[in-house]
């Protein structure tokens, strides 16, 4: 999944902690890569804490720092729409598969 607000893809992770962070826009889990994390992003808040520290899964938004929970809206749990990616994974396919183009 590329970062929400600028498209960056991930790459394979060194070692360790991620740099990368998830956060909760429109009831959707995103990611946010660590170029955009010192932007001012629109990500939801907890209505108990106000943190950002949202993850969405299984219909419902979890707040991880206070615990409280939310049914998520119904629709795409998980932002979707990437530009060019079902053009990626078709030529990755071909190159595991050895196909030509």
């Amino acid at each position: 999944m590329p970062c929400f607000n600028c498209g960056a893809r991930q790459s394979d992770p060194a070692r360790g902690v991620s740099t990368w962070k998830r956060g909760v826009q429109a009831d959707r889990q995103v990611l946010i890569c660590p170029n955009c994390q010192t932007h001012e992003l629109t990500l939801d808040r907890c209505s108990a804490c106000g943190s950002l520290e949202l993850v969405c899964r299984l219909g419902e938004v979890e707040c991880r720092s206070c615990g409280a929970t939310r049914e998520a809206a119904p629709g795409d749990l998980v932002a979707s729409g990437a530009p060019g990616l079902s053009d990626e994974v078709q030529a990755a396919l071909d190159r595991v598969l050895k196909r030509r183009s």
